[in-house]
């Protein structure tokens, strides 16, 4: 270039230089190439936006694994992620070897990866060719390991039979690889086929033959030894009955291994050339190496499928079906048993319809551990509470039976006691009314008709099993229309690292956030304990969870979002709690003040929500200091058009009503009801048939209370 003249443009500079350019952003599972990064890609060379699978079927599958992995890597340590990659093409043979440099970053708010990075092609011989052999002859052992490592963890990973196939056709071999495979099985005297690759369609119909037949694939499952055939002419000579079978294909080099699990053939593999192969023996030693890497892999996934289908079975058995809808209700329920093993475990829900009519009983539960032995004793103790619940009997007493029924199963193995957390609730369908009890299991939450979402605080007990005596309180709640309840074990909200108060607050989001029907709300509070995408999957991280999921969502339909049904008719408060405080347990001051500022949450003055939680505080410390009753607390948010309005009451069953006076400087009380008279836009005292109740509003502003 002469001094003085402009830069060419960065574009022009990487396309002379022969590379390309793409962006991937995971959360959107777009990635966008320009001309050069799409021609290398084997696709029409301009600038494209494709989907992830869409660029995964160009690359080998092996490498795409690997991208994932360095790509996290690369985050971790703030390095660049390099990768050597193979692009397919078509007929999944490698079309050529490029490099991918990136420097990619982690988006913790959409929880998704975004990389910009370059594509340029790596010159190396083609597989097969003379100089392709001398390429990989000076560095054999090295080629030859790396490749064995490399395909003994992508069949490793492979879980289905046609994972483990499709694995196995994209392996690129050291040197030479082949362009057709098959893998035969036997069943009884019987020569079949499982997979093919590389074949048109049909072409597995005349390789269903005996065993006895004069076919190599047939030799090598009798004899149990290699067969190995370099040229058209020696297959030709050697099985000249079946040669027309493969010549057909127009290959040139042909290997048949035997797939030998436990001492026996179980099988054959094909291994197909284009081009002529010697088969020396570095390269016989490489196919025999995979040919028990795949037949290991087969028999992995094929006893990783039978044992799923029976587990799936015996959970779909275990579940129940909800059923036919009730009336003024919705009931939408989730199960996911945790990744890997036996996939079973000791959660469980139930929906059971409870004599008289108009009432139903939900039932969530987990047995400690995730065994056969914890399935088993779910099914008793889901069978135990139904017969429990049909009986008739009242929340306590189903939990406490049921707690005895568990302690008496454990005494048969007293070396290992199980115990069961487990949440019962009764249901009045026409009232709303539920009636909670609780052995050791998380509290339910409730989402109002605006998608407030509050955890009422409800009595709990111990576990059932561990004490045959135990008792079981209820708490008595109210489902108004538009509202839903959601109950969960705690794989919902610990797994992928969360305690329980991140966990809740995970989920919490999740709820609030959440404006799709019933169904899909479900859905959305389960894909939220997924993390990111699997190093070797483009799936949710199910193999990862630490415990079972299960979650049943209960709606009473009406005006509000996430039931599935609307109503003009009912109009709801937009938001209310309840709360009893009794003499013996004046804590629960505290969880009345939590649960006024979940109410006010979004409260647009904090002032006025902390006055709100003052004024409360006051009013029940009174009561409990003052009178020898109980304490009630109602607070609801309404919206009377012009704004909102926080009313809170509070009732007791004493007989001396409260009256505002002017403490001295040195009163240790009295100066209750002048905060209220402060503070509260208006305030009153109303006596009861026994008893009264004090009450205050504030209506939201966006000055202050003084304004107003």
């Amino acid at each position: 270039m002469r001094s003085g003249e402009p830069l060419p443009a960065l574009g022009d500079v990487l396309a002379a230089l022969d590379t390309g350019l793409w962006h991937w952003d995971t959360a959107a599972g777009l990635v966008t190439v320009d001309a050069v990064a799409a021609r290398l890609l084997g696709l029409p060379a301009r600038e494209v936006t494709l989907t992830e699978a869409q660029v995964r079927a160009r690359l080998h599958p092996v490498d795409w694994n690997e991208i994932t992995g360095v790509v996290q890597l690369a985050v971790a340590e703030g390095t660049i992620a390099e990768v050597r990659i193979r692009i397919m093409d078509d007929r999944k043979r490698v079309l050529r070897v490029v490099r991918s440099r990136s420097k990619p970053s982690f988006d913790r708010d959409r929880r998704a990866y975004v990389l910009t990075g370059s594509l340029q092609e790596v010159t190396e011989p083609a597989p097969g060719t003379a100089a392709g052999r001398n390429a990989v002859t000076g560095d054999w052992r090295r080629s030859r390991e790396a490749f064995l490592l490399d395909a003994g963890r992508a069949l490793a990973e492979a879980r289905s039979t046609q994972e483990v196939l499709r694995v196995t056709a994209n392996l690129s071999m050291p040197g030479f690889s082949p362009d057709g495979l098959a893998v035969f099985g036997v069943e009884g005297d019987q020569l079949t086929i499982i997979g093919h690759h590389g074949h048109e369609p049909g072409a597995d119909n005349p390789f269903y033959m005996p065993l006895d037949t004069d076919y190599p694939a047939a030799e090598v499952v009798r004899t149990g030894r290699a067969v190995y055939l370099s040229s058209p002419e020696e297959y030709r000579t050697r099985y000249p009955l079946t040669w027309p079978l493969a010549q057909r294909f127009g290959r040139r080099s042909w290997a048949f291994l035997p797939l030998t699990a436990s001492g026996r053939p179980m099988g054959a593999w094909l291994a197909a050339f284009a081009y002529p192969v010697a088969f020396t023996p570095d390269e016989r030693s490489v196919l025999t190496t995979v040919a028990r890497m795949l037949a290991q892999a087969l028999t992995r996934a094929g006893a990783a499928e039978s044992e799923r289908a029976l587990t799936d079975g015996l959970q779909r058995s275990m579940m129940p079906k909800l059923g036919p809808g009730i009336p003024g209700m919705s009931i939408a329920a989730r199960y996911i048993p945790t990744g890997g093993g036996l996939q079973i475990g000791g959660d469980w829900y139930d929906v059971i319809p409870l004599p008289g009519g108009g009432r139903f009983a939900l039932v969530i539960g987990d047995v400690q551990g995730h065994d056969v032995r914890a399935a088993g004793l779910m099914g008793q103790l889901r069978t135990a509470l139904r017969a429990y619940a049909s009986e008739g009997h009242r929340p306590d007493a189903v939990l406490s039976r049921a707690s005895r029924f568990l302690h008496g199963i454990g005494d048969a193995d007293p070396a290992e006691p199980r115990f069961a957390t487990c949440l019962y609730a009764e249901v009045d369908a026409v009232s709303g009314v539920l009636e909670v009890a609780r052995a050791g299991h998380p509290e339910p939450v409730l989402r109002m008709a605006d998608a407030t979402v509050l955890t009422p605080p409800t009595a709990v007990g111990l576990p059932l099993g561990i004490d045959p005596d135990a008792d079981y309180p209820t708490t008595r709640l109210v489902l108004e229309p538009g509202e839903t309840m959601m109950i969960c074990t705690d794989g919902l909200i610990e797994t992928g690292g969360h305690d329980l108060d991140t966990g809740r607050q995970r989920l919490r989001t999740v709820l609030e956030e959440h404006r799709g029907n019933q169904e899909e709300l479900a859905d959305a509070l389960v894909q939220a304990v997924h993390g990111p995408s699997s190093h070797h999957s483009t799936g949710p991280l199910i193999d990862r969870r630490e415990d079972d999921i299960a979650v049943l969502l209960l709606s009473r339909q009406g005006g509000g979002c996430g039931c599935g049904a609307e109503s003009d008719t009912v109009r709801p408060p937009v938001r209310r709690t309840m709360l009893t405080v009794a003499q013996a347990e004046p804590e629960r001051v505290g969880v009345a003040r939590h649960q006024l500022r979940e109410l006010l949450h979004d409260w647009s003055s904090a002032d006025q929500a902390d006055s709100a939680v003052l004024l409360l505080s006051e009013i029940l410390t009174n009561v409990l200091v003052h009178t020898d009753t109980d304490a009630l607390l109602l607070a609801e948010v309404t919206d009377g058009g012009d704004g909102r309005r926080i009313r809170v009451e509070v009732t007791d069953a004493g007989d001396d009503l409260p009256h505002l006076r002017r403490p001295g400087e040195l009163a240790s009380s009295g100066r209750g009801l002048v905060l209220v008279e402060l503070l509260a836009h208006t305030w009153g005292v109303d006596p009861r048939g026994e008893g009264k109740s004090i009450w205050f509003e504030l209506y939201e502003k966006h000055g202050t209370v003084a304004d107003g």
